[in-house]
């Protein structure tokens, strides 16, 4: 199993900078791919950005050019840099891991999530 820790959420104003953090835990050999998703109520969970372990990355369109996503693998700690944060960013942010199991599939696995609100 995996167990992975959010931290740095928190209320900022429009226009201000948070950083998340994600520390991966327990069975967290074959780790390839951490990310990020977020999810407002009423609405489907979406995908933020994720990093693989050879460090290539993907961005939401909505995000690019303002988040960035980096990773510690000796650490197991994925981060989220967010700058120029708008209050349509409000949201749960969910971390994942994902461990490989074979060739063709994988476990994921997520955190518990921390709140961002960002007020205008």
């Amino acid at each position: 199993q995996v167990q992975l820790v959010e931290s740095g959420g928190g209320l900022v104003q429009a226009g201000g900078s948070l950083r998340l953090s994600c520390v991966a835990s327990g069975s967290s050999f074959s780790i390839n791919a951490m990310g990020w998703y977020r999810q407002v109520p009423g609405k489907q969970r979406e995908l933020v950005a994720t990093i693989r372990s050879s460090a290539n990355t993907n961005y939401a369109d909505s995000v690019k050019g303002r988040f960035t996503i980096s990773r510690d693998n000796a650490k197991n700690t994925v981060y989220l840099q967010m700058s120029s944060l708008k209050p349509e960013d409000t949201a749960v942010y969910y971390c994942h891991a994902d461990r490989d199991l074979t060739r063709n599939t994988y476990s994921r696995y997520w955190g518990q999530g921390t709140q961002v609100t960002v007020s205008s």
